[in-house]
């Protein structure tokens, strides 16, 4: 029965995993059209609304409010730049290539503990550091002289994400899973309103706010909706088996997103990508199996 378990919660992981990478597909689809900004936005607004009509049924007006405010602010502040990040770059390359190089996340995360959490740092956090980094290096030639600063985003997203995973570690355990999420999408909304409204004015085409069409506003909603199942399922995932056995689930991210891109836009990533991404996701398991030790 054990086995089953674990069988059970690291598809339920896989799933949760394939899911956001539906919406990243879908994020995808809107490039060009509405700024990655507006994106973000947007999809917090609706997930936000969401959170506050489940929490009222569940918990009342308890399930609001949580200790360590300054914290959760934190965590708003980094899961909107990591938002932006990524759905910006999405204007500037394919889903997988934006998703492979976030996978550069666990590494950022181990290498902030060491700095930020006084945690050891063994010497394989090192290797599995460089490891990604020529990685990612591979999955950008030879485009990062024609990318630009583009090249960076999913890099800042992977940074923002880090800047969260860190942050949860330390509010960890201080209330439910749902206030969690409410309060980390309630204290992104500012600085994404913020960030919208400078992009607006900034002069810069790429991130002027047009009024969005009826498709655009179901996209938004359908993102919203995909996250906040997709991050349940992956919960689920955890409550069934380990979460050192669910973690390399994320890396079915990888493949839904090169099956999405082939299938939805007609593109496959080249063979210097795919050696990147191996890379990339050997560094993370290595990284992983370190960890388990």
């Amino acid at each position: 029965m054990k086995d089953q378990h674990r069988v059970q919660g690291l598809l339920l992981a896989m799933a949760g995993f394939g899911l956001l990478t539906v919406g990243d597909v879908i994020a995808k689809s809107m490039a060009g059209h509405w700024p990655g900004t507006a994106i973000a936005t947007l999809r917090y607004c609706a997930g936000t609304l969401g959170l506050v009509a489940i929490i009222s049924l569940a918990r009342g007006a308890g399930g609001f409010s949580a200790p360590h405010p300054l914290l959760h602010v934190g965590r708003g502040l980094a899961v909107a730049v990591s938002s932006v990040c990524f759905f910006s770059s999405l204007a500037f390359m394919g889903v997988a290539e934006a998703t492979v190089i976030q996978f550069t996340s666990p590494i950022i995360t181990a290498i902030l503990s060491a700095v930020f959490l006084k945690e050891r740092a063994p010497k394989m956090v090192w290797l599995a550091t460089a490891i990604a980094l020529a990685g990612v290096v591979l999955v950008l030639r030879p485009n990062i002289a024609h990318l630009g600063y583009a090249a960076v985003l999913p890099v800042g997203a992977a940074l923002g994400m880090s800047v969260m995973m860190i942050l949860n570690r330390r509010v960890a355990g201080t209330a439910s899973l749902l206030t969690m999420q409410f309060l980390i999408s309630i204290w992104s909304l500012p600085p994404l309103f913020l960030l919208a409204t400078l992009g607006h004015f900034s002069g810069m085409a790429f991130f002027e706010i047009g009024w969005p069409d009826g498709w655009t506003i179901a996209k938004c909603l359908f993102m919203a909706v995909s996250a906040t199942t997709a991050h349940s399922l992956i919960f689920a995932g955890t409550q069934r088996a380990s979460a050192a056995l669910v973690a390399p689930a994320t890396y079915a991210q990888l493949l839904v997103a090169v099956v999405l891109s082939w299938a939805v836009f007609n593109t496959v990533p080249d063979a210097m990508t795919w050696a990147g991404s191996a890379l990339i996701v050997g560094a993370g398991l290595l990284l992983l199996r370190s960890q388990r030790a």
